[in-house]
């Protein structure tokens, strides 16, 4: 499981990104891979919560994010092992 947090650098293309940037959220839902996706309070950036993929998928994953790609954010990707898991997420230790 990843944790990804994009956090802005240079928020002046933001608006002119959004739409792409949004639809590679969607693809992200769509392909399974992201489970969910947030903003980071107040302005900071988002973070996305991914799974079911290697290292190396999320970071090509991320590489296509054109925010990323044209440098309006600075991604960082975390790797969390699930130790112990609520029931409910219990299919992330899978």
């Amino acid at each position: 499981m990843f944790v990804v947090t994009l956090k802005f650098v240079d928020k002046t293309k933001a608006s002119a990104l959004m739409e792409a940037h949004n639809a590679w959220i969607q693809r992200g839902f769509d392909d399974g891979v992201f489970l969910l996706v947030g903003g980071i309070p107040p302005g900071v950036g988002g973070a996305v919560l991914a799974h079911a993929v290697s290292r190396a998928e999320v970071e090509a994953r991320v590489q296509q994010d054109p925010f990323v790609a044209q440098g309006v954010v600075a991604a960082e990707i975390l790797e969390i092992a699930p130790g112990r898991v609520d029931p409910r997420l219990a299919f992330l230790k899978a």
